[in-house]
Formats: C-alpha cells, structure tokens, sequence
C-alpha cells in the first residue's frame, strides 16, 4: 500500500473573523435560518459591524462553504434599561453603540445552517465570544435569545410557562436549550423585544454568562486559569460484524462524552484490531495487512467524528502499511478538521514475532487549540529520552495509548508514566483496552487501569493521580488539567526536575528527522 496523504482526510473546519466577502453567505445563512424574518444584513449594515467591532463577527467555515456565524459588541450595559429591544441594543443593526471601554459583551445574532446542525457548531462559536469576554477581561456576557418553539405552544401556555418547561426539560427549544447547555444563566423574559420575530411572539430570553476570570482593578497581575478537560476510554475489545458496527461502538463514545465539553478524548492502542474477527488469513502477519486496508475508512471515520463532535481525537492506533512497510500510527484528530501523526518508535518483540511492524524516525509534537501535546504510543512512554525532547519542544500534555495483555506489562506503562510526570512536570494520559477476543491469535487477552497522571507536589491531587478507571471494566474517567500550574510548578515546586538537570554532565540530543 502506497503511503496516505493525510490532507485527502482532513475537513478544514476553522473559525475565523468575518471579512467583508462574507456578506452574501451570511444573509444566505439569515434566509435558512429565520425563513419568517424577512429582514436581513444590508451590505451598509454589515461593513459598519466590522468596522465598528471586527473581532466580534465570527464564522465558522467548513470545507471552503460559511456554515455559521456570529455578531456581537461590547456595551456600558448600565446605560441600558433592563427591557431593551432589539434594535435599540444593536443601534439598528449598525452596532454603533459599540463601547470599547464597556464590561459587557452582547450577542446580536448566532446562526448555524440546517444542514450542519449536530456538528457543535454554537458550541464552538459561543467558545470565540468566552474567549473574547476573557482577553479583553469584561465582566460578563448577554443575549437577548429568541425562543422560536414558543409559537407552537402559545395557544396551549404563557411564554412564561414555555421557558419553565424547557428549563426542566419537558420541551426544547433550538435556540435557548443550546444557551443554557453553554453555560448561560435564564435572567428574565423580555416582551417586545424584536417584534418581527413571529415564531417567538417578540418575547426573548435575558441570559447572562458571568466571566469568573474578570478583574475589576486592571492593575492587579492577573494569570487565568488555562484549563484542559481530558477523557480516557477503556474500551472494551469485542467481536465485531461489520466496520459499521466497530464505527457505532466508537461513535457511542464521542456522543456521551460530549456533553461533558472535552477537549481531548484518547482511546487505546490498536483498538481497531477488534476488526480482526471480520478477518480469514493464514497468519496474524497476513492478518494485520488486511487490516491496514482499513486506514482509510478509519481515517474518515474519525476526522467525521472529531468535527461532529468538537473534540481533538487521539485515535488510539492503527495498524497502516506503507509502502511494503506495517507501522504502528497513532493519529491526532483536530477538531478543526486537521489531522497529525506518530509513529510508533519503539517496536517490542512481540510486535516484530507477529506481525513484522517496523519503528518510526521521528518525534512529533502537536499544536491544539489548548496547547502542545505530543503522543507516545505504549512502549515509547517506557524511554524517558522522549518525552526530554517532546517537552523540550513545549509539550504539556503527553497521551499514551497502549494496549498490554496482564498486569505486569501494565505496570511498566503506568510507572513509567508516572516517573515522566515528574521529571518533565507534565500531564500524562494513558488509555488501554479491556476484554477477549476470542479466535484472534496473538490479541486474546487485555489489561487495563487508564488514567491521569499529575507532577507529584502539594498542589496537585494525591498520590499524582488526577483520576483512573476501575481495571478491567469497559468506562472512561475525565480530568479538568490545569495548564497555568505546569508553568508555575516548573518555576516553585518542591523540587525543580526540569530546571536542575545537569546539563555539564549529560544531556539529551535529538538526531532524528526534523519535523515536517
């Protein structure tokens, strides 16, 4: 198999500023999402919100085609009466009653196509406004939200009665069930306030997200919190009839876990190898060949998976033949659409006996939305040279799929991860699989305790575990990381690993291939 292009399997998902270009996408995108508002964006309307405020027009672009879209300005709220309107609050939609020197972010208008609903496209979008809220430290955010279900309710309740129903879930509501699942605090209920709206009956929801980071005297030094939400899945290896329903399985996984909003989700080491029980060969050599004829649609299925749902994927790995070449993978899912790789370095007896895999040449370390990572797949976590030359590159948070057959394979991977903790201060994730497969040589049995690993010191939890599964049992564990206490733990620990090392006696050099 000749070696595969990982551009062909990328979806190129970016949020992005609005440019003047838009305009047209954008009042194509009011016209699908509002089809009984016939006011749209004028092009004078829309030049004078990026004018005014640029960076709170924001799309989200998927595969070269606008697909959502969101407008917002920052005001003196308190100049404002508690039952504003729509076009009082937004100057008529010109946004010229922008404030720069204002502690409140108003959302004017959030809008994702129809056709690309599922894909936590608000999610990402109510993320760029956060984000915003935090760098220019404002006190909080506010929307006055449509509640578009509410005309078909209206002649049975009160708009009143409406929200409490969506409040404890008896109804949806597209618009202010998205809100609340963001983080967004029900004010009040505002009567007229955008008249045209009919599917609303004028009424919108007061919602408030308060910016716990705010500092209201911009003297004081202040550090926010950078925090990372992890997710390890101990997967559990079981026979399976169909890549659909190898893809189902994994697909349960993303869908539960994200509601819990992670940043990252890891599954194990060749977890796809559960495809095997599709697999007739002679020998499991001949097995894992077919196997690798897999990449491709492994490939789709999770860069699909980590847009859909907005979480960064370390894929485990997978077995991909390149060239007359089997090397073990682990791929990076961005959830941006993009994609990375690693390959395995260090290649254990077992691997080479079975099925021939041959080690990689080359270290990678991996940008993200939430920093620097790098990936070493199982054995590699057991070379504390790697891990020197990841962090030396700025890698905070390591992910270690493996997969190990009893428990003293198992420990080697855990202590291991633990002592590398503690040399680099760095976050360590290891993911491994659970169960038999039975009739697959050579991959019969599994053991696993995943887990998070934290520097051993005072401000970390006890005994440096952030959290860990019970062993042997099919769940997934989550861990908040704090990314700002790495930085600061490398300069006031207890002990300072990384910074009195002592470089005139030894030192750590890379001689393999430069990154591409």
């Amino acid at each position: 198999m000749i070696k595969l292009n990982l551009k062909q399997f990328e979806k190129n998902l970016a949020v992005r500023p609005l440019r003047a270009a838009d305009w047209e996408s954008v009042v194509t995108l009011q016209r699908k999402c509002f089809p009984r508002m016939t006011d749209t964006w004028t092009r004078e309307q829309f030049q004078s919100q990026l004018a005014t405020f640029p960076e709170g027009q924001i799309g989200v672009e998927y595969q070269g085609k606008l697909v959502a879209s969101s407008s917002s300005l920052i005001l003196d709220f308190e100049l404002y009466k508690q039952y504003h309107n729509f076009d009082e609050i937004t100057g008529n939609g010109f946004l010229r009653n922008h404030r720069a020197d204002g502690k409140t972010l108003y959302g004017v208008e959030m809008m994702v196509d129809p056709e690309y609903r599922g894909f936590k496209l608000a999610r990402r979008l109510y993320d760029a406004r956060k984000e915003i809220a935090r760098e220019r430290n404002l006190m909080r955010i506010v929307v006055g939200g449509r509640i578009p279900g509410y005309a078909r309710h209206a002649d049975k309740m009160s708009a009143r009665e409406y929200i409490d129903r969506i409040i404890d879930k008896t109804l949806h509501d597209p618009v202010l069930t998205t809100q609340l699942s963001n983080g967004f605090v029900l004010k009040r209920l505002i009567p007229g306030y955008l008249t045209a709206d009919a599917d609303s009956k004028g009424y919108a929801a007061f919602l408030e997200w308060a910016n716990l980071d705010y500092v209201p005297d911009r003297s004081q030094r202040f550090l926010p919190v950078a925090p990372a939400r992890v997710c390890v899945v101990q997967y559990q290896m079981r026979v399976v009839k169909s890549f659909k329903a190898f893809a189902e399985h994994v697909e349960y996984f993303l869908d539960a876990t994200s509601d819990y909003k992670c940043d990252f989700i890891l599954f194990p080491e060749i977890f796809t190898t559960q495809i095997l029980s599709l697999i007739k060969a002679a020998n499991p050599a001949a097995a894992v060949r077919q196997l690798a004829a897999y990449t491709p649609r492994y490939l789709d299925l999770f860069t699909r998976l980590a847009v859909k749902y907005n979480v960064n994927i370390i894929g485990g790995s997978h077995f991909t033949e390149e060239g007359s070449a089997l090397y073990n993978i682990a791929y990076l899912f961005r959830r941006n659409g993009t994609l990375g790789k690693q390959y395995k370095l260090h290649i254990t007896p077992s691997e080479r006996h079975w099925w021939g895999v041959k080690g990689g040449d080359r270290v990678e370390v991996f940008d993200t939305d939430r920093g620097k990572i790098a990936i070493q797949v199982c054995y590699d976590i057991e070379f504390p040279e790697l891990t020197r030359i990841a962090v030396e590159q700025g890698a905070q948070i390591i992910f270690v799929p493996f997969c190990t057959d009893e428990r003293y394979a198992y420990l080697r991977v855990r202590y291991c991860a633990q002592a590398r903790c503690v040399e680099n201060h760095v976050y360590v994730a290891i993911a491994g699989s659970v169960g038999n497969l039975p009739n697959v040589e050579s991959l019969g049995l599994h053991y696993a305790q995943s887990a998070i690993f934290t520097p051993s010191d005072i401000p970390f939890q006890r005994d440096a575990i952030a959290a860990e599964c019970t062993p042997n049992v099919e769940t997934v564990v989550f861990e908040d990381l704090d990314l700002e206490l790495l930085k600061r733990h490398r300069q006031s620990g207890s002990v300072l690993n990384w910074k009195d090392r002592r470089a005139d006696l030894y030192e750590v050099r890379y001689l393999g291939k430069a990154q591409e």
